[in-house]
């Protein structure tokens, strides 16, 4: 067990709602699809109580518009509800008017439904990056107060690679940034913060790369999660690109043993307590 207090973050978006997909998926014919959602949410629930974690559910507006009751839930269990945006439109794709009324608009969703306070936010696929962090004082203004939305790496779809690995503030009228995990060998940086590579890799090498973050680096790290990963029986999403199937379909079925060895391998809690001084100070 690392002496380190980690943060596991989940993000709350169902299966047809990836940025993977939106080629061939629009927020038009969401309303198509039959909803996991909830149920896959609520297995992430069992194996956080089980393990007797609490970490923090960065939601989108839409979900909880639908899902009430699951938003209670997971504010019930003791977890951080924060903000995942309403419709998971990427921060690059809104101008400043449209990213204020999208992150008051889910914001006051989110607090209405759960009950508690919302300050914590995720761009939808870690859109922001050297162009929009402009978003970032935005955020502040709209009583927000971290962001968990840079990743500091070189992506195809996102990505910040000059940004720095652990909390800073990237805009000086802006809320603090906590990015996700990455690991540094060979002088190079690798993600090891969840998703996709969680799937890709043998669990022995993100047990490795986060045990490194913590013992060399002396930090702690952001993990995170989406419902859909713990979902082997999901619907195959017909015509998609080979690249999009393979990122979203790789390994679904070892995710949760992985997940169970990952919640007893490492200390874990909500991403508002593992950074509380970092918080407050910026």
């Amino acid at each position: 067990m690392s002496p380190h207090s980690n943060a596991f973050s989940v993000d709350v978006e169902d299966y047809f709602q990836v940025c993977g997909f939106e080629p061939w998926i629009g927020p038009e014919q969401w309303s198509s699809f039959t909803p996991r959602v909830e149920a896959n949410t609520e297995r992430l629930l069992g194996l956080l109580d089980e393990a007797g974690v609490q970490g923090t559910f960065f939601t989108l507006g839409w979900v909880a518009e639908r899902f009430p009751q699951l938003v209670r839930r997971i504010v019930a269990q003791g977890h951080e509800l924060a903000s995942h945006g309403y419709s998971h439109v990427r921060v690059d794709r809104q101008d400043a008017a449209h990213f204020r009324q999208d992150v008051l608009r889910t914001k006051h969703l989110l607090e209405d439904v759960g009950g508690v306070p919302v300050v914590g936010y995720r761009a939808s696929t870690y859109s922001i990056h050297a162009q929009t962090l402009w978003a970032l004082p935005i955020l502040k203004e709209t009583g927000h107060h971290y962001s968990s939305s840079i990743y500091p790496i070189a992506h195809d779809l996102y990505g910040m690679p000059e940004a720095p690995r652990f909390a800073h503030k990237p805009h000086p009228q802006g809320v603090v940034e906590i990015p996700p995990a990455t690991v540094v060998w060979g002088g190079r940086r690798f993600p090891c913060g969840g998703g996709g590579w969680f799937r890709l890799l043998p669990y022995g090498v993100s047990r490795w790369a986060l045990q490194r973050v913590n013992g060399h680096d002396q930090q702690s790290v952001v993990f995170y999660c989406h419902p859909w990963e713990v979902d082997p029986q999901q619907p195959r999403v017909a015509g998609v690109g080979w690249r999009s199937r393979f990122r979203h379909y790789l390994n679904l079925h070892r995710t949760e043993p992985r997940l169970k060895a990952l919640l007893q391998d490492f200390s874990w809690d909500r991403m508002d307590r593992v950074f509380a001084q970092e918080i407050a100070h910026g």
